[in-house]
């Protein structure tokens, strides 16, 4: 590499800043037009006399998001985490909005707590945190860390979560599509009053914030018979549903037009235009998409009981150092077990040899075509440290990342049971 490249850790601990006021008008105008177009109705409950600042924890489906959450809060600012990747050539942008930088999924919690109770303490502001940390993989809600519900008993201020309905619909994360005109909801609900966080218990935060937080994509489909009526609607469908459920064999799925077919065993269901799942040949198992997901996290569970999960791939990594771009850093390996996931390639400085031990990660965050510069760059799997971000995109396996992170979800949690 002739080019000296900048590899200083993104300094996480920079603290948030006010909304410079010549942007707000800014992004008023990106994201009042669309919401007032696509018929956006935000139902307040519990919100009569609540005003800033206050911790707004949100729902996670698609880029449209930010844009409801700005006219669901308008005319107030905010200050927003955001991982590190959103800050990629637009660092300046996104500080002086009030950017708070994250890596996912890593123990950076009391750097991350210290800059929120900055923002809600001194700046005075809505503090917005997308708790699940990545758009939905399936159009269900994702799991909560544990750390979450600890920091807003700490914070002290009162929780509000916005619900969104419709934005997965207009550009599932699988397959995104040309955003489609699906009208959109949202419910806005104080779960958490000041008075509350008197007496209030850590259960009883966990059990209000997890209930406010639930959300079904196919059944809000359903149920107010939005029509997609898209040729390609089942496009990609195979790389959340990656194992047939009439022969079992993984991997094998392929999703085109309004079908997915096992290329296996020729089962074959057409998505309706009101995404229900119908058989081709015989009686539908699974007519509800997340039902068939769902199937598949139960088969890999009991594959990690008996001891027969196992991941590895030759795979293709970056690095994301800090926001001034991604650093090929060329060929490795990615093995997943039981036990924990472990990497080894090449780093920026030296050999890679990294391990997360299975009862670190409650999750793990996944891309299915990951763009850099407009070139899609395939299906990955996201693990990072206190200082460093790899995108690792396996090579020989089709439609594997999901498996990996139902593995890492359900692996977590046989450890807590241990």
């Amino acid at each position: 590499m002739n080019k000296k490249i900048d590899i200083t850790p993104f300094d996480m601990r920079k603290k948030p800043v006010k909304e410079k006021w010549f942007l707000t008008p800014i992004k008023w105008i990106l994201s009042l037009p669309t919401t007032y177009y696509r018929k956006l109705k935000v139902n307040k409950v519990n919100m009569d006399g609540l005003k800033p600042p206050y911790l707004l924890l949100c729902t996670h489906h698609a880029f449209l998001d930010f844009k409801v959450q700005t006219r669901a809060i308008f005319p107030h600012p905010a200050t927003y985490v955001v991982a590190i990747d959103g800050f990629v050539g637009k660092e300046w942008l996104l500080r002086n909005v009030g950017g708070i930088g994250k890596r996912k999924f890593t123990p950076q919690d009391k750097v991350l707590f210290r800059n929120m109770k900055y923002s809600l303490d001194h700046l005075k502001l809505i503090t917005t945190l997308y708790a699940e940390s990545a758009y939905s993989v399936i159009g269900t809600d994702a799991i909560l860390p544990e750390s979450l519900f600890k920091a807003v008993k700490i914070l002290d201020h009162p929780v509000v979560v916005l619900n969104m309905h419709g934005n997965f619909l207009t550009q599932p994360n699988y397959m995104m599509p040309k955003q489609r005109k699906i009208p959109l909801k949202a419910d806005m609900t104080q779960v958490i009053t000041k008075t509350d966080l008197k007496t209030i218990t850590l259960d009883e935060i966990k059990h209000r914030i997890t209930n406010a937080f639930k959300y079904d994509e196919w059944q809000y489909q359903y149920d107010n018979k939005i029509a997609i009526k898209d040729k390609n609607r089942a496009l990609g469908l195979n790389r959340v549903l990656y194992q047939c459920q009439n022969c079992l064999t993984e991997h094998q799925m392929d999703a085109l037009g309004t079908t997915i077919k096992c290329l296996h065993c020729g089962e074959t269901h057409e998505l309706t235009i009101y995404g229900k799942l119908q058989n081709q040949d015989k009686p539908t198992r699974y007519e509800h998409v997340p039902d068939w997901y769902e199937a598949q996290r139960a088969f890999t569970k009991e594959a990690l009981l008996n001891d027969t999960y196992y991941f590895e791939d030759e795979v293709y990594i970056e690095s994301l150092r800090n926001a001034k771009g991604f650093i090929p850093l060329g060929d490795g390996k990615l093995i997943h077990t039981k036990k924990g996931i472990h990497l080894t390639g090449n780093d920026i400085d030296g050999p890679l040899d990294l391990y997360k031990e299975s009862n670190s990660l409650y999750t793990v965050h996944i891309e299915f075509m990951f763009k850099k510069q407009d070139k899609t760059k395939g299906a990955a799997v996201i693990l990072s440290t206190e200082v460093d971000t790899y995108y690792i995109y396996p090579k020989t396996k089709k439609d594997c990342v999901t498996k990996i992170r139902l593995a890492v979800e359900e692996a977590y949690k046989l450890t807590r049971l241990e």
